[in-house]
């Protein structure tokens, strides 16, 4: 019989980005999924087909956003990212000539490394026949990743008004899921990680503000209703104290946010196992895995971390024409100007010594929690994937290092849902309201940049559910099309992305111009809902908005079937 393990180590990848195709391509359209992709999404691929060779299964819990995979599944997905591996070949090849005019023998070098780079994600797109979702799925049906979902447009699910909002966002997720991957989905990267529990609740913004006081139920409540099984939660929502940042190096404006009183709740429980969460008076449960504090934010960190070592590429600084970086971080309080040419040989090193740093760490934190319980735990190390490549452009060859690493180690790797089955929790809890944001809570999502986004918001729900019982279950087939380009405008309207890039600068024109658009888009289609369900069908100018919006924002392509399931949610 095989001995036990030290612990169990849980890699949990969380891939989003908004609903950008179709929607400009630079800076933050088309062009930043395309950034994310030949980033992230594909280095990670080939990452987890070399452990999966290596004999080094990655047993990673993966999560692919519904409205990401809308996208990577579109048509035109393929196209753009052809024709952006393209032109940053071509950039490279460009850049080449010039810095060998100017003797910059370093740069040259980085250029056709790169010209190699883009070359090869290029082959490996077409070896794909640029169907990501696919392969994503073949390493989920052989048992080395495991696929779970997260709501449909990354809506940020306490904050939402009507309990059929957040039902719809469900119900769409878990169908999108079954369409995409064969499978039910039986976990969920909640967004932001954000959990509020059954309480009477009233609306922070708006009118209705200490008006309107309803029964809402716990997130975990609706999580039971789709047989999601499991989420995770950040540690201080299930034992207190001092929430963890896992944006504020990256995103400066959140600073301001942290000198606010930070929440302070009272509880002591080990991160190192999951828990059943239920709400007091609910119906329903799910298990929550806990971010482990210790070895988290040795990844996260662009300070402390290892994303910040002097020898890794800077994300920041770039050349232009094209846009190819050259540089390594050199010190991340250095500024662009006295950054150092990128030497890929130092950075080789690091990688290998930060993973030995890392799976060390792992081996005492874990050999610690045995010590103390005479039992194994599990260390749960969740991340946003587009940190791995695209923000941190070693971080995949650290993963691959990471899982090589482990066996030695005397820790397994292992996926959420096979340890939940072989260890269901043994103790129930509550937890506290909040999210992994900056402060813990919703401050990041809903502050007084964010308010008026919220106000619109809720009006809008209001405005659909009602006139959504009225219509949901007509016999016209106009009415039913155009209230389900409605309800694709408000789940995407409803993406908690906006708030998020207008609290931290990083796209705030561009995310309130988006929010505009679907806000506009959402009372245009009402109006046109009403007057079809009178009898007066879209035509015109109105039939040829309806046609361009179904084409531009054509998510969720079922989305019809959904609503009525919606409309009947129990209260």
């Amino acid at each position: 019989m095989a001995d036990a393990p030290v612990g169990y180590f849980a890699l949990v990848l969380h891939s989003h980005l908004p609903f950008v195709l179709g929607h400009g391509r630079w800076p933050h359209g088309s062009d930043w999924l395309s950034e994310v992709t030949v980033g992230a999404y594909l280095p990670l691929l080939e990452t987890f087909t070399n452990l999966v060779e290596s004999g080094a299964s990655p047993h990673a819990t993966i999560n692919l956003s519904p409205v990401l995979t809308e996208q990577l599944a579109a048509p035109a997905f393929k196209r753009e990212i052809e024709g952006f591996l393209r032109t940053r070949i071509a950039s490279s090849r460009e850049n080449a000539p010039e810095f060998e005019r100017q003797g910059r023998t370093d740069l040259l070098a980085g250029a056709r490394n790169w010209e190699h780079y883009y070359r090869r994600r290029l082959e490996q797109f077409e070896r794909l026949n640029g169907d990501l979702v696919a392969g994503f799925r073949r390493l989920h049906d052989d048992g080395h990743i495991h696929l779970i979902t997260s709501a449909a447009t990354h809506g940020y699910l306490p904050l939402l008004l009507r309990d059929e909002s957040i039902d719809l966002q469900l119900r769409v997720a878990a169908a999108s899921h079954r369409r995409h991957f064969g499978h039910a989905p039986d976990g969920i990267w909640l967004p932001e990680c954000a959990y509020r529990p059954r309480y009477e609740w009233t609306p922070p913004v708006g009118p209705q503000r200490g008006r309107m006081r309803i029964r809402r139920r716990g997130i975990e409540e609706f999580l039971g209703e789709f047989g999601l099984q499991f989420f995770v939660t950040d540690v201080h929502l299930a034992r207190g104290g001092e929430p963890l940042s896992a944006y504020r190096d990256y995103y400066p404006a959140l600073r301001t946010l942290s000198e606010r009183e930070q929440p302070r709740f009272e509880g002591d429980r080990s991160p190192y196992r999951p828990y059943l969460v239920a709400s007091r008076g609910g119906r329903g449960e799910a298990a929550a895995f806990v971010r482990d504090p210790e070895t988290t934010m040795q990844v996260w960190s662009r300070e402390a971390g290892y994303p910040g070592d002097e020898w890794y590429l800077e994300f920041h600084k770039k050349h232009f024409p094209g846009g190819l970086r050259y540089w390594r971080v050199t010190s991340s309080h250095s500024d662009l100007g006295a950054k150092q040419p990128y030497e890929p040989e130092h950075a080789t090193q690091r990688i290998a010594s930060q993973a030995d740093h890392f799976a060390g760490l792992l081996r005492s934190v874990l050999a610690g929690y045995r010590d103390r319980t005479n039992g194994p735990g599990i260390a749960c190390s969740p991340y946003d994937t587009e940190l791995f490549g695209h923000w941190w452009f070693e971080g995949p060859r650290w993963i691959q290092e990471i899982f090589q690493r482990l066996p030695g180690t005397g820790i397994a790797a292992v996926d959420c849902a096979t340890y939940l089955d072989r260890n269901p929790p043994s103790e129930a809890i509550s937890l506290q309201e909040g999210s992994w944001g900056e402060g813990g809570d919703h401050r990041v999502w809903l502050n007084h940049d964010t308010e008026w986004t919220w106000e619109r918001l809720y009006a809008v729900e209001e405005e659909f559910w009602a006139l959504a019982r009225e219509t949901v279950r007509s016999s016209s087939a106009v009415v039913r099309r155009v209230l389900a380009q409605t309800a694709r405008e408000l789940l995407l309207l409803q993406a908690s992305d906006w708030q998020f890039l207008i609290t931290t600068w990083a796209a705030r024109d561009y995310a309130e111009a988006r929010f505009a658009e679907h806000y506009a888009n959402v009372k245009r289609f009402l109006q046109l809902v009403r007057r079809a369900a009178a009898g007066t069908a879209p035509q015109g100018a109105d039939e040829e908005f309806l046609h361009a919006r179904e084409a531009q924002n054509f998510v969720f392509p079922d989305i019809a079937t959904h609503l009525d399931a919606a409309v009947a949610a129990p209260a």
